[in-house]
């Protein structure tokens, strides 16, 4: 399965913005959990295709991609090696770990924790406008009885005698280009810098548990099934004290029984009966918004549409920013009689001879009749 970004979409390298947003809703849509229950594949898809829409809808994070792929996102900007651990590799390679200039090259403090995925349902008005949601996701937290150090009370972490603190040693090495610093991560404590004698009895030495938390998320209006939140430093924490991982907030947002969304558009059926499609009528159209009069002129033809501007779904910018509303669309639905009465019918097909418009004129008794004839 291919990683690059724009091919998991399926646009060009070109693509404009509004090009990567219509393939993106549209994989999301036939890739979704919901459509695809128990396909793994399905799934990995999805969330592949969600984190390639998340960094090409950011010019910011785009060009980064473009300039250095994939590598280029990590540290979420401007940290990450551009050279996607090639050039460390090589490094290693010829130096046993570390870089020759004396630079860090491995962990130094207590790891990052790591990321959590969550899918959160929401109302469809809720997506329109925006919400805020309470969620439960199952996480590591910071142990309560030693405060996140991973010491049992009464006690502290103690300064690792190997790298005194630092996380990382040094190790001065001669080569054929001579005298060489190689750093790496201190084997003794694993790059944390500290030792811990006496472990907490609750969090066994981790300075974490893990257990359901509850979290308020504010989900941004304009939101649709298949984007994704990303909540910076809502992850898991990481092990004694170590920087929190991110939380992906997966969105799926429920059907309305009278509207449906089609891009930033809403779109709405307004049915008319024949009498009232040729001769015109006024109706109240109920919409997000309130009540709209809606004035339907005589001879409107099944359906034309009415549109109202700026009264559809916020478009949804960077950072969480609307830039305006999509439209509304009310679809003129022209609903034919099933069921008539002798004098309906009659009236029809008088009207119907004044046209000179060909109509059956057998009754259902009539039909009756000429088959047992």
């Amino acid at each position: 399965m291919s990683t690059d970004f724009y091919e998991l979409l399926g646009v060009a390298r070109t693509a404009s913005a509004d090009e990567i947003k219509r393939a993106y809703r549209k994989l999301a849509r036939e890739l979704h959990p919901d459509k695809n229950p128990g396909n793994k594949e399905a799934e990995e898809k999805f969330k592949q295709v969600s984190r390639a829409y998340e960094v090409l809808s950011d010019d910011e994070s785009r060009a980064r991609y473009d300039r250095f792929g994939e590598a280029g996102m990590s540290g979420g900007g401007g940290g990450g090696d551009p050279f996607g651990g090639g050039f460390g590799d090589i490094i290693d390679a010829f130096f046993g770990g570390g870089s020759p200039f004396g630079g860090r090259s491995g962990p130094s403090g207590p790891p990052r924790g790591q990321d959590v995925e969550v899918i959160v349902d929401i109302s469809f008005v809720d997506a329109v406008f925006g919400s805020q949601q309470e969620i439960r996701v199952r996480s590591a937290v910071a142990c309560d009885d030693c405060g996140g150090s991973g010491a049992a009370q009464g006690t502290q972490p103690t300064t690792c005698s190997e790298c005194r603190g630092a996380g990382q040693v040094r190790r001065v090495r001669q080569s054929v280009l001579g005298q060489m610093v190689t750093t790496s991560a201190c084997p003794r404590c694993n790059g944390v810098g500290q030792m811990i004698a006496s472990p907490c009895g609750s969090c066994r030495g981790e300075g974490r548990v893990v257990k359901e938390v509850s979290l308020n998320v504010e989900v941004p209006a304009g939101v649709d099934t298949g984007q994704t939140l990303r909540l910076t430093g809502r992850g898991a924490v990481g092990p004694r004290g170590g920087a929190a991982g991110d939380l992906y907030v997966h969105m799926r947002v429920a059907a309305h029984d009278r509207w449906r969304r089609e891009d930033d558009d809403l779109v709405t059926d307004v049915p008319v009966s024949i009498a009232q499609a040729a001769l015109g009528t006024e109706l109240d159209l109920e919409t997000l918004d309130g009540v709209e009069h809606l004035v339907v002129p005589a001879g409107v033809q099944h359906g034309h549409e009415f549109t109202l501007r700026g009264r559809g779904v916020p478009r949804l910018g960077q950072g969480g920013r609307t830039r305006g509303r999509g439209n509304l669309r009310a679809r003129v639905v022209v609903e034919v009689p099933t069921k008539l009465s002798s004098q309906e019918r009659d009236a029809l097909r008088r009207f119907a001879e004044s046209r000179g418009e060909p109509v059956s004129d057998e009754g259902i008794v009539s039909k009756i009749k000429s088959a047992f004839s």
